[in-house]
């Protein structure tokens, strides 16, 4: 739920002018996600929009935005996190299961997340367990094989 939130205030502040973080909250009642002040701030906070000016005093809400390098560097720590920390990743109907190290469920679950690989719709992460929902059957061979790097 919260990358789907994350995502869709990226796409309002990217579609919209968005002044304050109450507009923000409304634009996402009107896309279905009731949330609260104290969760749209956070949300502001770890997507790290920034606000710009467009003249006449007004100001709103945009996304930082990043290099190409910096992107290409994230997407090699996801995949070198994915690397180091899966154990083994195997099918079940339309879910993929993926064991890890210890611990480290939780950041390969961010990292497949983070990689948006085609057909994953959401990742539920344990300690050392992973439940990646697929959209359908036909997309888990291409999700297990993203995750383990072929």
């Amino acid at each position: 739920m919260k990358n789907d939130r994350q995502r869709k205030i990226l796409d309002i502040v990217s579609s919209e002018d968005i002044e304050t973080q109450e507009e923000l909250m409304k634009a996402l009642g009107r896309e279905g996600y009731d949330t609260t002040q104290a969760t749209v701030s956070r949300d502001i906070k770890e997507l790290k929009l920034r606000k710009v000016s467009l003249g006449v005093g007004r100001r709103v809400y945009r996304p930082a935005t990043i290099s190409a390098d910096a992107a290409i560097g994230s997407m090699e720590s996801y995949k070198n996190i994915l690397q180091s920390s899966v154990l083994s990743v195997d099918t079940a109907g339309n879910l993929v299961v993926v064991k890890t190290v210890s611990g480290m469920a939780m950041a390969v679950g961010a990292a497949i997340d983070s990689l948006r690989i085609d057909g994953v719709v959401g990742c539920i992460a344990g300690d050392d367990t992973i439940f990646v929902a697929v959209k359908d059957v036909n997309h888990t061979a291409g999700v297990s094989k993203e995750i383990r790097g072929n």
